[in-house]
């Protein structure tokens, strides 16, 4: 999981999120906000994973969008959560590479 930025014709910004299955390379969930909030993100991956979850983990940056609220839903569904380090994109180079 990770967000990017996006300028529109406006000028405002966008911010997208996105989540990408590492396996397949392929997105499996993809929306975009101009206030990213933590009950927006947890919003996000109820819409993405929808069914069990049990033994699946997500790899996803420090950012602050990312609060207790998503940490407390990813453990109530069974998805290990797996942070990177503080500026370390490599660790999480598929994503990385698709923005």
């Amino acid at each position: 999981m990770d967000f990017f930025a996006v300028m529109t014709a406006n000028f405002r910004i966008l911010y997208c999120l996105f989540l990408i299955h590492h396996d397949r390379r392929e997105i499996i969930h993809f929306n975009s906000t101009q206030h990213p909030t933590s009950e927006w993100v947890v919003q996000q991956l109820r819409e993405a994973f929808p069914e069990s979850t049990e033994g699946q983990y997500l790899i996803f940056d420090r950012d602050a969008k990312c609060g207790v609220e998503v940490l407390d839903f990813l453990n109530s569904c069974g998805i290990s959560p797996a942070r990177t380090c503080y500026r370390s994109p490599c660790q999480n180079g598929v994503a990385e590479r698709l923005v």
